[in-house]
């Protein structure tokens, strides 16, 4: 087990009318003029908005409203929201939506902490964040993780770039985790979320790092579950059961727990940011498209790894290591089919690429030469190069 710090301070508030108590949480961390930020119109025909709104009302916290987050979240919007929270003089900021809207929360709170600091410079690691405002977060997706993460996304519309900025200020000082509230989500985000939750615990479970127990047992139990549960929401998307399941599942994923101890890899996630940047596609999608691709390119520089998760993960026995890996890995991918979700370029529905595409895809995601990605096998321009032509199909 490699050393490591664990630092995970968000409050969590789980289940029914947990939204409820939003005012006395806000209050709580020290707030005293709320900006919210939304997305588009779920939250407002679900009148969750109302009454989130009515409670900050009945306890005594003008707010400022402000909807429109989008899918990918973009860097303009997050400006123009430093801009109404610096105007309206709020000093916590609440994000009621799912990744994208607790990400430009975060965002948010990081600029209107830092006025003269442009934000792209945190995301693209010019400027180094020191301090931010508070951030709470009403989940109505699981999926991200974002609600008690120390990461946030966003996605620059100028560029096509879209970078993560991993830092503790990102951290919400609470996160508010009703399953109720995510039974109207169309089929294609839940199954989306599903994919974006297995993926953050397998970007950290494909590890070099051996002798890792407690923290492997966790990743490989989150991993059924989510499986299991992943079904059954598809099946009954108001099964409280499965939905809160999914969700608490979503934020253990990826608030660091199911990679302690370990040397993590993330290159899936690399890879996927570079087609959703360029393509604007369902973060989740991106990731379903190219897993296949990285792990069969990957995984036999360290076969066994494979082997472990066919058999702890899908009950895989009996075969050569060669088998088993490949195996595991038809498995997971016939499991992201039957939620729907793409395993290629042409299901991801941005058709076949030309290799000059794809060479524009590898230079992007390796910072043209100035980084590698990955921990598991660490991938250089070629590497990145060969696993987006295996998807391109």
């Amino acid at each position: 087990m490699k050393n490591f710090t664990f630092y995970s301070p968000t409050e969590v508030i789980f289940g029914k009318d947990a939204e409820l108590q939003a005012a006395d949480e806000i209050k709580k961390h020290g707030g005293t003029r709320v900006l919210v930020v939304y997305g588009g119109n779920s939250v407002v025909k679900s009148g969750l908005l109302e009454r989130v709104e009515k409670t900050l009302e009945e306890g005594g916290l003008p707010f400022l409203s402000v909807g429109g987050v989008v899918p990918n979240p973009r860097l303009s919007f997050a400006r123009d929201g430093v801009g109404k929270a610096k105007e309206f003089g709020a000093d916590f900021i609440l994000g009621i939506g799912g990744g994208s809207v607790i990400d430009t929360a975060k965002a948010i709170a990081h600029g209107a902490a830092n006025p003269d600091t442009d934000l792209w410079l945190f995301w693209t690691k010019q400027s180094v964040v020191t301090k931010s405002s508070p951030v709470g977060a009403i989940l109505t997706i699981s999926a991200a993780g974002s609600e008690t993460s120390d990461s946030a996304v966003l996605t620059n519309g100028e560029t096509g770039e879209k970078r993560g900025l991993n830092t503790p200020f990102n951290r919400p000082k609470f996160a508010i985790m009703n399953p109720e509230l995510t039974y109207t989500l169309p089929p294609f985000q839940l199954s989306c979320g599903i994919v974006d939750i297995m993926m953050h615990t397998m970007d950290r479970y494909f590890t070099l790092t051996e002798g890792n127990e407690l923290t492997d047992e966790i990743a490989e139990a989150l991993l059924r579950v989510v499986i299991k549960n992943g079904t059954a929401a598809k099946e009954n998307p108001r099964d409280y059961g499965a939905m809160s399941e999914l969700m608490w599942c979503g934020s253990l994923s990826h608030n660091g727990l199911t990679g302690l101890g370990a040397v993590i890899d993330f290159a899936p996630h690399q890879l996927g940011h570079e087609l959703s940047g360029k393509f604007d596609v369902a973060h989740g999608a991106s990731l379903s498209a190219i897993w296949g691709s990285w792990a069969r390119y990957c995984y036999r520089t360290k076969p066994e790894r494979f082997v472990r998760f066919a058999e702890k993960v899908w009950g895989i026995h009996g075969n050569s290591a060669e088998e088993s890996a490949n195996a595991a890995i038809d498995r997971t991918v016939a499991f992201f089919a039957s939620l729907q979700m793409p395993t290629c370029f042409t299901e991801l529905g941005i058709g076949v690429q030309s290799d000059e595409v794809l060479g524009q895809l590898a230079d992007s995601c390796v910072f043209f030469g100035k980084r590698k990605v990955g921990g598991f096998r660490v991938l250089d321009r070629d590497d990145v190069f060969q696993i987006y032509k295996m998807a391109n199909r």
